[in-house]
């Protein structure tokens, strides 16, 4: 007769619970978790939050591009003054592009968050909605046709940046 040891043979490797096809077992939200999602859901929560996100990313493409203006003058100033003109452009560039990326992140958050509440859906259609909403109000004080161009045109990047983040 062979032998024998007595032991159990152990499944194979595919049948395993370390494998890393095993799903974990469901573990529901806390208490913690619940509420954030709720915090994170209220329509000023996200307005507020988004003027601030927008804020700062206008503070850093301001400095960006305030870095690269260049002076007409520079053979004739000197190495401080041209450091001190690089400084101002890019406090200037970035506050103005803070402010402009704040309102236009609040206004399209907040929309998208009015509209997606009213509708109860979460659809392209909140999207092309705020983006037209804040492309016309950004670009109303040069008249309405200007109003019409931007609302078509902010709801046609929100659209395509919606498709291309939406796998």
């Amino acid at each position: 007769m062979a032998a024998s040891s007595g032991s159990i043979p152990s499944p194979p490797a595919s049948m395993s619970n370390n494998s890393p096809d095993a799903t974990p077992p469901y573990r529901p939200p806390s208490f913690e978790e619940i509420q954030a999602q709720d915090m994170f859901n209220n329509c000023a929560v996200r307005t507020a939050l988004s003027g601030v996100m927008g804020g700062g990313m206008g503070i850093l493409m301001g400095g960006l591009f305030g870095a690269l203006e260049v002076p007409l003058h520079t053979e004739t100033m000197t190495t401080k003054q041209q450091i001190l003109y690089q400084a101002r452009a890019m406090g200037s560039k970035s506050k103005s592009m803070a402010k402009a990326f704040a309102v236009m992140g609040a206004i399209f958050s907040g929309v998208e968050c009015v509209v997606e509440k009213a509708r109860a859906k979460h659809d392209m259609t909140n999207t092309t909605i705020a983006g037209c909403v804040t492309g016309g109000s950004l670009s109303a004080r040069a008249g309405p046709q200007a109003a019409c161009l931007g609302c078509a045109g902010f709801a046609a990047f929100s659209v395509a940046i919606e498709k291309l983040l939406d796998h």
